[in-house]
């Protein structure tokens, strides 16, 4: 356990995390299995500085009004819903103290360009940053893979939201021109080359502004219907269940429903292990099937998407997309899409037509690559 920093220390500390979207491996974190994901430009700078002792206070560039609460109030369910967002930021020194850190009065203000509820893991920037911060102000030590477990517990146990801890990974450990296969069993991480500029290719987002809520209850369902799937068929977790084994464990569980969630866990733990090992290859361009592969399953067995994205889905493999898919955890959010840069164009123009003639709100569609992970932002006031 390590103690706060001098009062007298008026510095301040800022550091930097990305947002992420996930390549493949939607929902195999919370079954210990695999994903695909890789760090973003887009992310949130958080900056954290000693306040007035006992209390702490968040501010956003994106928000009026600052939110304070005293240290000692600090529990989960605490906030009022209108100001919900600073959970993510609360939760962090929320799980720093639970965690036996003894904190001064902190100032923290943050600022992000991740478009929030589009399942980039804005929230996962927003707790990495902040901790990040908060340990180097404080000298709290914490290693790369404490802020990942810092920032899981403060979404998982302050905010409500049951994911998983991918996110946090690649926030932490992202790498520029690489994506991360993540076994989220063991946490460990493989940096893979991805660089579709170098394949002709764009990686397209389209932000498709359904809300994406992972503390709405439809993402709580869908964990514990794989968590009931895996004790029915005696195993830890789904990642278990190997894909030769597929249909033996599909005719032992009792309902279409179970047998449905599984088929859409084990099949795609076998498409992200494969999709990383053409990666390895670099045959980045054979992906395409797979990412498709997946859409259809998170759309039919895992119920996940939306009008939204389909049609996006779909547009987007009329314009020679060699694959596209929902990203995240769904419910809403962003489908992305592998195309020749002339082709990401067009289908972003057709698909906000598309949308408007539908009455759907305006998309947003831009290009990502992959990024940097958490990084200390260098200031002149240090």
């Amino acid at each position: 356990m390590s103690g706060p920093a001098a009062r007298g220390d008026v510095g301040e500390r800022s550091w930097r995390a990305p947002g992420r979207v996930n390549l493949i491996g939607e929902h195999t974190d919370y079954n210990e299995g695999f994903c695909l994901p890789l760090a973003i430009e887009q992310g949130c700078t958080a900056t954290a500085s000693i306040a007035e002792d006992g209390f702490v206070e968040v501010s956003s560039a994106q928000r009026d009004e600052p939110i304070e609460l005293a240290l000692t109030d600090l529990a989960p369910g605490v906030l009022a819903d209108e100001d919900s967002w600073a959970g993510y930021v609360l939760g962090v020194v929320w799980a720093l103290r639970e965690r036996g850190h003894d904190l001064p009065g902190l100032s923290l203000s943050v600022d992000g360009n991740v478009p929030l509820g589009a399942g980039l893991s804005s929230s996962a920037a927003l707790e990495c940053s902040v901790a990040a911060a908060v340990s180097d102000l404080c000298g709290l030590g914490l290693t790369p893979a404490d802020v990942v477990a810092v920032a899981r517990q403060a979404e998982n146990d302050f905010v409500g939201a049951p994911t998983g801890g991918m996110d946090q990974l690649a926030s932490v450990f992202g790498q520029a021109g690489h994506a991360l296969l993540c076994d989220m069993r063991t946490l460990d991480v493989e940096a893979l080359p991805f660089d579709p500029a170098a394949a002709g290719l764009d990686l397209l987002v389209l932000d498709s502004r359904a809300p994406h809520r992972l503390t709405d209850g439809g993402y709580g369902e869908r964990r514990r219907s794989c968590e009931q799937a895996a004790e029915l068929l005696g195993v830890r977790a789904l990642r278990d269940v190997a894909i030769g084994d597929l249909d033996d464990a599909l005719n032992r569980l009792p309902t279409e429903q179970l047998r449905k969630r599984a088929r859409h866990v084990i099949t795609e733990n076998d498409r992200t292990l494969r999709c990383a090992q053409l990666l390895r290859d670099g045959r980045l361009t054979e992906i395409g099937p797979l990412l498709t592969e997946s859409h259809h399953s998170l759309r039919d067995d895992f119920e996940v998407s939306t009008p939204q994205i389909d049609l996006a889905v779909q547009i987007m493999g009329a314009f020679d997309a060699i694959g596209a898919r929902i990203t995240g955890g769904g419910f809403g959010g962003c489908a992305i899409g592998l195309l020749e840069p002339r082709q990401a164009r067009a289908a972003a123009v057709a698909i906000r037509a598309a949308f408007d003639g539908l009455g759907f709100g305006e998309p947003v569609g831009f290009t990502v690559v992959p990024s940097a992970g958490l990084r200390r932002i260098v200031s002149s006031h240090l």
